[in-house]
Formats: C-alpha cells, sequence, structure tokens
C-alpha cells in the first residue's frame, strides 16, 4: 500500500489525472527496487494498482493498494524471487519519485520539494506485511475485494431520517477515525460525492507481467504464461480445462450477480431449488413486457415509479 502525505491530497482532488500518475510513479519505483535488488536490469514485477481516494469515514484520502508478485520476471518467463527487502529504501525511492514528478509538473517548486525531504515524518509510507501463497486463492480473493471495495460498506453506514444525520463506524480500532462518527446527510453527501470518478477514469491499472500487451507478447512467443508458471510450481495440472470445472466458469456470471444484487439468479425463490436456464430471450419488446408483468404482479419496493405515458427524453414530474 502506498500513502501520501496530507500536503498532496488536495492536489488530487482537484486534478484526478494526478491519481493516474501516483499509480505510474509506485510501479516504475517498484520496478527500479526489484531491478537493483535483483541486479536484473531487465527483470519486470507483476503488479496490480488499485486507487483509492477514501479513508476509514469517506474522507479524501488517496493511496494505492498493490497487488505485487514476490519477485520479477526476466523476458523468457523465468520468476527470480526477491527474498529479503528494505522496505525503508523503497519508501524513500518512492517519496523522492513523486515530488520529482510534481516538481516538473511545476505544481511544487524545487524549495518546497526540498522542505518536504527534510521532513523528519515525511508522511510517505509503504507498506507491505501482508503476503498469500501461489495456492491461497481464496486469500488473494478477499485481499482483491478489499482493494477494490466501495468508500462506505453498507454495514458500517445507518441513516437516522428524522435527523438527517449519517452515522459511521469506522474500521480502525484504534488513532483518531476510531470508533463512531456522525455527519449532517449534506455534509456526507459531499463526501461520498468526491470519490465519484470522472468519466472514462481507470482506477484498477496492470502493470509489468500483468499488462496486456507484455502476456500478449509472451502467449505469441509460446513463453509460459503466469498462470501455468503458477500451476507448475503448485503441481496442478495444465491441460485443457474438465467438464466440472467448465460448468464452475458458466455460473461466474450467476456468481457476480449475487456480489451486486445480493440475490442468487438461480436459486428459485419459491422453494429455494437450483433452475436451470432453459432459453435466451433477445427480444427487446419481449423482455420490456415481461418486465412489466412482473413489476405489476409483484411489485419491487426499491424499484421506481413507473410512466410509460410520458415520451422519450421526459423526466416525471
Amino acid at each position: 500500500m502506498f500513502t501520501v502525505p496530507k500536503r498532496l491530497r488536495p492536489f488530487f482532488l482537484h486534478d484526478r489525472s494526478l491519481l493516474g500518475l501516483l499509480s505510474r510513479v509506485a510501479y516504475r519505483t517498484l520496478r527500479d527496487f526489484m531491478r537493483a535488488t535483483l541486479r536484473q536490469p531487465d527483470a519486470v514485477p507483476g503488479a496490480i494498482a488499485s486507487i483509492q481516494t477514501f479513508g476509514s469515514l469517506a474522507n479524501w484520502h488517496p493511496h494505492l493498494h498493490c497487488l505485487v508478485t514476490d519477485g520479477a520476471f526476466m523476458h523468457d518467463g523465468t520468476f527470480l524471487h526477491l527474498g529479503f527487502h528494505q522496505i525503508e529504501v523503497l519508501t524513500e525511492a518512492f517519496r523522492r519519485a513523486l515530488l520529482e514528478a510534481f516538481v516538473h509538473r511545476e505544481l511544487l517548486t524545487r524549495d518546497q520539494a526540498d522542505s518536504m525531504l527534510a521532513w523528519p515524518h515525511s508522511g510517505f509510507h509503504v507498506h507491505h506485511l501482508v503476503r498469500l501463497e501461489p495456492d491461497d486463492a481464496y486469500g488473494i480473493l478477499q485481499l482483491a475485494r478489499y482493494a477494490a471495495r466501495a468508500p462506505v460498506a453498507l454495514q458500517r453506514m445507518h441513516y437516522d431520517a428524522k435527523n438527517q444525520r449519517v452515522r459511521i463506524v469506522s474500521d480502525k480500532t484504534d488513532g483518531p477515525t476510531a470508533g463512531t462518527h456522525e455527519f449532517e446527510a449534506l455534509e456526507f453527501l459531499a463526501r461520498l460525492l468526491t470519490h465519484v470518478p470522472d468519466k472514462s477514469s481507470i482506477y484498477v491499472r496492470y502493470y509489468g507481467a500483468y499488462s496486456v500487451r507484455r502476456r500478449a507478447r509472451w502467449r505469441e512467443l509460446g513463453i509460459l504464461t503466469g498462470t501455468r508458471v503458477l500451476a507448475e510450481a503448485t503441481g496442478a495440472s495444465s491441460d485443457s480445462p474438465t467438464w466440472p470445472e467448465l460448468q464452475a466458469r458458466r455460473r461466474r456470471w450467476a456468481e457476480l450477480l449475487q456480489r451486486i444484487f445480493e440475490v442468487d439468479p438461480l436459486r428459485c425463490p419459491r422453494c429455494g431449488g437450483d433452475m436451470r436456464i432453459v432459453a435466451f430471450v433477445l427480444d427487446h419488446q419481449v423482455v420490456h413486457a415481461i418486465l412489466k408483468h412482473l413489476r405489476k404482479s409483484r411489485p419491487d419496493p426499491r424499484a421506481l415509479p413507473e410512466h410509460d405515458h410520458l415520451p422519450v427524453g421526459r423526466a416525471p414530474p
């Protein structure tokens, strides 16, 4: 995890393109650090950077959560384990690289950057204590979910409609943000809206061995991909998937819908049994008729009322 001091955080709020700069600087620093440690100038690690802009109370706090390989790949696909390394060196390199990028963009003067380099507590931090084994699929999934989570979990939030106040339980156990905090409804909405990304913004980025370009090049050259390297390292089979594996992949869409809407689309709401797909309805008019019938026979209290009499393009009063 890469964090920056409070003095630099407002820059990212008013210029969202700097979030991409933060991600690039973090990866380049990490890449150069691994190359110097391994003494291999052409080695590249695999990194997935997830940009987060929020703290535990939906406050503005831009930082990065990165899934990084514990080593780097050579051009022929050989993996070099990193082993022991000094995180203080990586933190200092990240601090100097980001301040230099701010000076280059004329966001800071050279004197201001030198002054920040002289701070006894820089505010820059790189956290690396979370480590996962390659066969820990559940742990990898949980960590990826945490890195791409929403600003506020519904389980930690309560709205008092009478007093128009929002109460949030922090996910921190110590520090100034720990405990329960209350906000005015408009104040909370203002906080939440600052985390809405700009159009076409990319908040999950793939670098190095995980980049699309490099993986495509390796496939063309017939070099082992990351999946096959992992399969060989763990003793798993890299042959064609079996029929149960294909069935599990086909159920993937149902799992994704369940995560979003919290409803299992393959579970019968009447008897609770498993349902199977019998047909696909692709005609727009037929789909609209089915949904209209379902809304009338069993209205969803969360759905907005229909206004079929309004012309297209006009909003209801």
